[in-house]
């Protein structure tokens, strides 16, 4: 009775084992291959013809479209660089620079993938609107309360996900890899 008693023990565990794991591998098995710059994630495997099985299964379950290696990379963000979580309570300084790209958005979304954007406001800040320094640095401003310079202006309340997409980026290429940094976000005042 014992041995039959192990043997169904042993079954259970391993379905639950391995149930638990395809579940895993389906709902956010993209965190596979995962490249970190600062608080900064990219799966530069997403874009690519072959992903490793777990990142397919993702983006399978998910209906996700993704930009191809050579089209660009999303790096996504939902903490701060002190890893404190990103909140519309706080506001946020982006600093520095970013790798080499032709072109580059951000974009600040809500758990559920909702944009973020204050009414009356541009979805998305383009590279193409952003005043940076002398050494080609940039500081923008995110939040709900107004800032000076360059500024993201959100809506909501709660956590939420800051977004940058390169186009047409040389990063984790090999190109230009001394030149692979993103901006530090670092937390100003909370309400």
């Amino acid at each position: 009775m014992r041995f039959v008693l192990l043997l169904l023990t042993a079954i259970a565990t391993a379905l639950v084992t391995g149930f638990g794991l395809s579940y895993y591998a389906l709902s956010d098995g993209r965190l596979f291959g995962a490249a970190q710059l600062g608080p900064w994630i990219s799966w530069p495997d997403l874009g690519s013809a072959s992903p490793n099985p777990y990142s397919r299964g993702h983006l399978t379950r998910e209906a996700a479209l993704q930009l191809g290696r050579a089209e660009g990379l999303q790096f996504i963000a939902t903490a701060d660089s002190s890893g404190n979580a990103l909140d519309l309570s706080c506001t946020y300084t982006l600093a520095g620079h970013v790798p080499v790209s032709s072109f580059w958005t951000l974009v600040a979304l809500n758990p559920a993938g909702i944009n973020l954007a204050a009414p009356g406001t541009d979805l998305a800040l383009r590279s193409s609107e952003i005043a940076r320094d002398n050494s080609g640095a940039m500081t923008i401003h995110v939040g709900t309360r107004l800032a000076p310079g360059n500024w993201l202006e959100l809506s909501g309340t709660g956590p939420f996900t800051l977004e940058l997409t390169l186009y047409d980026t040389t990063a984790f290429s090999g190109f230009g890899s001394d030149n692979d940094t993103m901006p530090a976000i670092t937390r100003g005042d909370c309400a």
